[in-house]
């Protein structure tokens, strides 16, 4: 029993003794560490925003940009349409019927020399055959005119087929134009229609004129001519002796 107990009390000592090593902890380096700013996170997330709306503003800005160049070749665009060589075949055609006016042209010089020679006051010295040949050039003239006025009219109204069809083309032009220029240039083409059309309208007006002005010349010619071959008719000695005329036999 004593035995076991000094044992045990040297077992004790020698545990006691004996130098205890402790494993050593495993520390983390600090600058190891994640550490969230919540301020810091804010201002980058409201930078970003920022930078994001900007991106959107250039991207807008460069879109109206284009939309704006769109727009001007739009409004540059000619009109792939032209109806002014029509409206000039169209004026050529009723100038010349009034440049193939018969005897007395549109032309103030050759109206003047006519009037003077023709359909002023008849000389007292002319022939007999040289007041008919007169008077049968006036006549000539008148008709002539007329016939020119009828002439003018047909062409006239032959241009009318012509400028319907012009008209609906150049009003579909203006109303499926692309810019500003088409739509432009569509309403001066109608407005050269309607110059067209008001060309014909004075030179129907002239023609007209002119054959009603050639009528009342010859009237006034023809009663000025009237009036001299009765002077010479009842002058004496031109042959015509007055007598007494009987018109009923009186019976006995």
């Amino acid at each position: 029993m004593t035995l076991c107990r000094s044992r045990a009390a040297r077992l004790a000592v020698a545990l006691l003794s004996t130098p205890i090593v402790l494993a050593p902890m495993l520390a983390t380096p600090a600058h190891a560490l994640i550490v969230f700013d919540p301020s810091n996170y804010a201002q980058n997330v409201l930078t970003a925003a920022r930078t994001l709306q900007q991106i959107n503003n250039q991207i807008t800005g460069l879109q109206y940009q284009a939309q704006m160049l769109i727009n001007q070749a739009r409004n540059l665009t000619s009109l792939p349409f032209s109806a002014l060589q029509q409206i000039q075949q169209s004026v050529q055609r009723t100038q010349q019927l009034l440049n193939q006016a018969q005897n007395i042209a549109f032309n103030v010089q050759q109206i003047d020399q006519a009037f003077q020679q023709k359909y002023g006051n008849v000389s007292l010295s002319a022939s007999d055959q040289q007041l008919i040949a007169d008077a049968r050039s006036r006549w000539q003239n008148t008709v002539g005119g007329l016939q020119d006025a009828m002439r003018v009219q047909a062409g006239v109204v032959g241009n009318i087929d012509t400028n319907r069809t012009q008209m609906s083309s150049l009003v579909g032009q203006s109303q499926g134009a692309t810019g500003a220029l088409q739509a432009t240039q569509a309403g001066n083409q109608i407005l050269a229609l309607q110059s067209q059309q008001l060309s014909d309208l004075i030179a129907l007006m002239s023609a007209n004129g002119r054959a009603s002005a050639l009528t009342e010349a010859e009237r006034a010619a023809a009663a000025a001519q009237g009036r001299e071959q009765r002077r010479r008719f009842l002058t004496p000695g031109s042959g015509y002796q007055p007598g007494n005329a009987q018109m009923f036999n009186r019976g006995n």
